[in-house]
């Protein structure tokens, strides 16, 4: 079965003992794919992920401030970002978005919201969105700043019922479910997965966070997506392995990753 992890932490410390091992494990897996988030521990260094995916031929990257680093900007952050997005291996810029949870203020995440939303539209590359207790300020913000772009945009761990899932696919945006999706309480979250389209749906894991059922409580992996990939099959009515194949074919036109191109991915 193939699949694609669209969305992992692999630079995060309870990697850091065996991160070459969960990297075998994934590809054994038939995991084809993985997505490395780079907000790292936030600004100055926004090149975790993108060591990362130096380092391994089917890792791809991400570059940008996550919303609850925001305090942590300095003078030369967006120049900074701006000169990493010409490194092959970055595919989109994030996890950006809003996260009124952790209590930093709104006035400090907004503008750097709005700021990496305008740069990735220069640069033409997708957007990673990470929303916690600001959905509607989150959408009203991409759909004044990043819808009328027609530029890619995926809606990361997607907790949200159908009517939410419905208010992005209307803007064209991706859908990405992560383990949550497997929770026995999380029906809401299933028919969401339901109803979005097989070509604007994707799968990921947020590891080291948020691990499936069956190792839900977990360090979770990129492996475990096809945890993730069943349970979505199963709302939906088809086998794992179609779904596995849509998602990670989602994923090449997502990022521009050739067929040919693609089919060359082998561990060093």
């Amino acid at each position: 079965m193939e699949l694609a992890d669209s969305h992992c932490h692999l630079d995060d410390a309870q990697f850091s003992g065996d991160r070459e091992a969960v990297i075998n494990r994934a590809h054994a897996a038939g995991v084809k794919y993985i997505l490395a988030i780079g907000t790292g521990e936030g600004p100055p260094d926004l090149e975790a992920a993108v060591r990362l995916a130096d380092a391994w031929p089917f890792a791809y990257a991400t570059v940008g401030v996550h919303p609850n680093d925001t305090p942590k900007i300095g003078p030369d952050t967006f120049c900074d970002l701006t000169g990493l997005l010409a490194h092959p291996k970055i595919k989109a810029i994030g996890e950006i978005g809003l996260d009124y949870h952790w209590g930093v203020p709104m006035e400090t995440q907004m503008p750097a919201f709005v700021k990496q939303l305008e740069i990735a539209a220069a640069a033409n590359m997708p957007v990673v969105i990470h929303t916690r207790d600001a959905w509607q300020d989150t959408l009203d913000v991409l759909r004044e700043h990043w819808a009328p772009t027609g530029l890619p945009c995926i809606m990361h761990c997607f907790t949200g019922d159908a009517q939410q899932a419905r208010e992005c696919l209307d803007l064209g945006f991706y859908v990405a479910f992560g383990g949550v999706v497997t929770f026995p309480k999380s029906d809401a979250i299933r028919e969401a997965a339901r109803i979005t389209p097989l070509d604007r749906l994707l799968a990921e894991t947020d590891a080291p966070y948020l691990a499936p059922v069956p190792n839900r409580g977990k360090r979770n992996e990129p492996a475990f997506v096809a945890h993730t990939i069943k349970a979505i099959a199963e709302a939906r009515g088809v086998s794992a392995e179609e779904l596995g194949t849509a998602t990670t074919r989602n994923f090449e036109r997502l990022f521009a990753i050739p067929r040919a191109k693609a089919d060359e991915h082998q561990l060093n």
